[in-house]
């Protein structure tokens, strides 16, 4: 989940929520710019942070029982495993899709216990394989992967709300095209990317967020009863061509 600390406490957003996000943003990717398989493209896009650890002992929470954030984590072989596994009950395109996604995060951890080292070589394995069944070009493969990343992580910037203050840019990261898009938020709250990247001239994105008055919490399931019962609040963001 992603946590953003507020004045009034946390505020939770799921890691499936911000798929939601991300495939947002690719469904409105230009037209003569999008992948082969288009529709099984934005399923992984959709899916690519599912199958989180299951909501007992203390899988969300901080040693100090605040809610953690993902990227405080550093690792989740049980995420790692699911998501491959349920991936691969969809399609082979969207097998390898999130195959890359997860050698993407992972590899830089190669070494530090086996069950990972041999994750990562069952994933390199899966990757040819269903390269050469598909019938498809590496470098196509690759431009798929390089949308879902590029819209994975334009969507975490807006789910953390990490959009600079006076009209300042920030940088995305490099789009399919190998082009560097970049980011930033006008004075009347439009968001505006350059180059800009989409067929419509201007569209609406948003994502549910949980709002916690609560700052620490003993279990879990303590946290996953209040994040229920918590108030909802859609954020939401017009993306505009400058």
């Amino acid at each position: 989940m992603l946590v953003n600390y507020t004045s009034a406490g946390w505020e939770i957003i799921h890691q499936r929520a911000h798929g939601i996000l991300a495939v947002q943003l690719a469904s409105q990717w230009q037209a003569a710019g999008r992948p082969q398989r288009w529709i099984e493209t934005l399923l992984a896009i959709a899916e690519h942070d599912d199958a989180q650890e299951d909501w007992q002992d203390r899988n969300h929470l901080n040693e100090n029982g605040t809610p953690l954030h993902f990227d405080m984590k550093k690792y989740s072989f049980v995420q790692m495993t699911r998501i491959a596994e349920l991936a691969q009950h969809k399609s082979r395109w969207i097998a390898l899709l999130i195959s890359k996604h997860l050698s993407f995060l992972y590899e830089p951890m190669r070494g530090d216990a086996k069950e990972v080292d041999t994750f990562l070589d069952g994933q390199q394995e899966n990757q040819k394989r269903w390269t050469k069944e598909l019938d498809v070009k590496p470098a196509e493969v690759q431009y798929a992967y390089d949308l879902l990343q590029w819209c994975d992580q334009f969507s975490l910037i807006l789910c953390q709300d990490q959009l600079p203050t006076g009209e300042r840019a920030l940088e995305i990261s490099k789009g399919p095209d190998g082009r560097v898009y970049q980011v930033k938020q006008l004075c009347d709250n439009r968001v505006v990317v350059h180059p800009w990247p989409f067929e419509a001239h201007s569209f609406e994105v948003s994502v549910e967020a949980a709002l916690l008055s609560e700052l620490q919490f003993e279990s879990d399931e303590q946290l996953l009863e209040a994040i229920k019962g918590a108030e909802v609040k859609t954020k939401t963001w017009i993306l505009a061509k400058e």
